[in-house]
């Protein structure tokens, strides 16, 4: 067993965490739990003419008060607890909405290319809220991958989702590639290292997932800059600058602090992409 129900990982559900990079599915959110979520989505879409405005596909925790309850759920966070430690940030939360049809895709790459981490103790929790199948372009990794940092270079594609573009510049033996297949209120965790990406949605249902980038809070960031990041649990190191909690549904509060923060998250991604593109891979240790 991986997990019990919404509580910690199991000493083999560890195991095959270090062993893999990836676990799932993980049931953590009941049918009626999701199904209040997706209500609460499809509500913003359609206050936004049918599609998620972009001030909500980065870091909407801080901007909606259902989604900073579930970054601070309980259920997760002991999940991450049992491979992180105990003292917690989320220092990004992102939503992947891939409409039917869409050939929108996501190319093999590693989340800590360009996190600008003194080390990779964090992870990603992805949390389906609809069913995420190889018909609708679930997450694809290649298990066991994340030891070391390979080089990346730019996509070039237009139906990239990622906003770096960013594409491993190695090539991939894609024979060894499994399909992450969740079905809504499943979640996965994956290392940030790992080689993951997905295809596009061939299906005639949107596909939704929420990301939620959690890093043990006395990881620093390696840019002259300090990040922003959310204290979910335990003890704040002073490496991050805080988030606060909004306190209503796109309170003007909330609205006026948040480009700011997105700011800064640009500016230290971008230097990143610079310092990091051209270098070859090193070895994790």
């Amino acid at each position: 067993m991986i997990a019990a129900p919404g509580g910690a990982l199991s000493e083999e559900g560890q195991a095959r965490y270090r062993r893999d990079g990836i676990l799932f599915p993980i049931r953590v959110f009941e049918p009626d739990e999701i199904a209040r979520m997706s209500e609460r989505l499809d509500a913003l879409r359609r206050a936004a003419s049918g599609v998620l405005p972009p001030m909500l596909i980065v870091k909407p925790h801080l901007l909606v008060p259902w989604l900073w309850d579930v970054v601070h759920d309980s259920r997760i966070l002991d999940l991450v607890e049992s491979l992180l430690g105990p003292n917690l940030l989320c220092w990004n939360s992102n939503f992947f909405d891939k409409a039917a049809t869409s050939p929108q895709r996501i190319y093999w790459h590693q989340d800590a290319t360009y996190w600008a981490l003194s080390r990779p103790d964090a992870l990603t929790v992805w949390i389906a809220l609809s069913p995420s199948t190889s018909e609708s372009g679930c997450l694809r990794v290649i298990p066991a991958s994340h030891d070391r940092q390979l080089p990346h270079e730019e996509s070039l594609s237009e139906d990239d989702m990622l906003i770096g573009r960013e594409k491993l510049a190695v090539e991939i033996d894609e024979s060894r590639a499994i399909d992450v297949e969740l079905q809504p209120g499943e979640i996965s965790v994956h290392h940030p290292l790992i080689i993951h990406g997905s295809r596009p949605n061939s299906s005639r249902r949107r596909r939704t997932g929420l990301a939620l980038r959690f890093v043990a809070s006395d990881v620093e960031r390696t840019s002259d800059m300090r990040g922003f990041a959310t204290l979910v649990r335990g003890r704040d190191y002073g490496n991050w600058e805080l988030e606060q909690a909004p306190e209503g549904e796109l309170d003007r509060a909330a609205l006026r602090r948040q480009p700011d923060i997105l700011r800064k998250a640009m500016q230290i991604f971008s230097a990143e992409v610079h310092r990091t593109r051209s270098h070859a891979g090193r070895t994790v240790e």
